[in-house]
């Protein structure tokens, strides 16, 4: 035997042990928007931290804790193995609703919404934490009830009563754009789990009418529907905040102003930071810069739904519903944060994900990221392998 034949079995074991085992891609995107996220936190909050705390770099600061403190975070999510969100969940999920009810009895209040816990150094929006445990929940109660849910209406209408209950609380706060969120994790998980059509016809008729109800008997928000068809019709009273964004946008055109050049950041634009750090974005960095952005932000939802699709196509595991709910919570908050800023949306009132100014949202993502990084990681080394052979079991048995 030649001493390259012999030394062939030792290369492949050396290859096999170095092989990295999870979407390096997923993360280094995670990493990339956080980065951007510090940048233009540094450029759109200035006037605001000047103003409100003497200190231009006040909302930076803190940022940058936020985005050290989530890193450590999402080590720890990732080294958690999947098993133990799913044994969990019910406890995950009774401790958001705890939250949910906390923030109405002591929640701060700003600009009429009571959404946020006060904690000291961090404001903790429980409507945040509830997406991510919704998923964990919600994702169990599918792979325990495929059965019911793919042949039975009751297995249909027993997460719209969860989801009823659940809207009571984000409405009371009020948080309709959580809600929409949450609505349509759950429809996307049932899609995908193969539930019947006419029961998907029948229910979102009902959220259709109720939704519609909801906008009429609460002026605020046939206010903002009114200002989002047309903003110039009142563009100092309920449609500012809109047509300040869209100037933004017009005055960043292909290349955008430069870094540091928004003018709308200097007390124009409300939120810029937060919710409308879009409208700051395409000032600065133009049409160029948005594209990059929204395209950094769809490379995790397409990753997200590949390691999905992965899992499903070989059985229905807890793992590849909670990848699948990551993939549509992060695709309609981009989507509805983007529209909001753009006009092509009524604004809602959400994050950009990874990119916005906010502990509790970064927080929230960055686990789901970790724990998504956690799912493809497991799939590759086959660490579930156990659970597929149980499934297929369950299925011919």
């Amino acid at each position: 035997m030649s001493e390259k034949a012999a030394a062939a079995p030792v290369l492949k074991k050396a290859k096999d042990k170095n092989k990295v085992c999870f979407d390096r891609m997923l993360l280094l995107v995670a990493l990339a928007l956080m980065g951007i996220s510090v940048v233009l936190i540094s450029s759109a909050s200035v006037m605001e931290s000047l103003t409100r705390f003497n200190d231009p770099m006040y909302f930076l600061k803190r940022q940058l804790i936020y985005v050290i403190a989530a890193l450590f975070l999402g080590l720890v999510c990732a080294a958690i193995p999947t098993g133990v969100w799913k044994k969990y969940n019910m406890a995950c999920m009774f401790l958001t609703l705890v939250l949910l009810i906390l923030v109405l009895i002591v929640g701060r209040e700003v600009n009429e919404a009571k959404r946020w816990i006060h904690l000291g150094f961090i404001n903790i929006q429980p409507a945040e934490v509830l997406k991510l445990c919704w998923i964990l929940y919600f994702s169990s109660y599918t792979c325990r009830k495929i059965y019911e849910v793919q042949s039975r209406l009751s297995g249909f209408i027993k997460p719209m009563i969860f989801i009823a209950v659940i809207s009571l609380m984000l409405l009371a706060q009020p948080d309709f754009g959580s809600l929409v969120v949450i609505t349509c994790i759950t429809f996307g998980i049932l899609f995908v789990a193969g539930a019947g059509l006419l029961k998907y016809i029948a229910t979102l008729t009902i959220v259709g009418v109720i939704g519609g109800i909801l906008v009429m008997i609460q002026p605020y928000r046939m206010r903002r529907i009114l200002s989002f068809l047309d903003p110039w019709e009142d563009q100092f009273g309920a449609g500012y905040q809109l047509t300040q964004s869209l100037m933004a946008f017009g005055r960043g055109g292909l290349t955008g102003e430069g870094l540091g050049n928004s003018i709308q950041k200097l007390g124009y634009l409300p939120e810029a930071h937060t919710d409308f750090v879009t409208a700051i974005l395409g000032e600065e960095f133009g049409f160029i810069g948005m594209c990059a952005v929204i395209l950094l932000e769809f490379i995790i939802v397409y990753k997200a739904i590949v390691i999905s699709f992965n899992i499903l196509r070989k059985a229905p595991l807890y793992q590849g519903y909670v990848a699948f709910g990551i993939g549509v919570w992060f695709c309609l908050q981009t989507v509805i944060n983007i529209g909001a800023a753009s006009g092509a949306l009524p604004t809602k009132g959400l994050t950009l994900p990874l990119v916005s100014y906010g502990g509790s949202s970064l927080f929230v993502s960055i686990a789901a990221i970790a724990i998504l990084l956690r799912i493809d990681f497991e799939w590759r080394n086959g660490s579930l392998k156990a659970d597929l052979k149980e499934s297929l079991q369950g299925k011919t048995s």
